[in-house]
């Protein structure tokens, strides 16, 4: 799955528009490498998301096309 649309899908990030965003301007990684929004995310990686003042790390546990709002946060578990 694409980057944006797992950190949409996943509620890390609240629109994929947003999530594009924040990868063209590079607060977004995975595995300790800059990603772009194409980028192929799997079970196991490691997404690290720099906001204004803090960032998020988090380990993809599942990868889902579509998901509950409740449930999305099974997806991933915060580092």
């Amino acid at each position: 799955m694409r980057l944006d649309k797992y950190l949409k899908v996943s509620r890390l990030i609240k629109r994929r528009t947003i999530a594009n965003e924040a990868c063209d301007a590079g607060r977004v990684t995975v595995n300790d490498k800059v990603a772009k929004a194409s980028t192929d995310v799997k079970v196991g990686d490691v997404i690290g998301i720099k906001f204004a003042d803090k960032t998020v790390t988090a380990k993809i546990v599942s990868i889902t096309e579509s998901i509950h709002k409740e449930d999305a946060k099974d997806m991933y578990e915060l580092m």
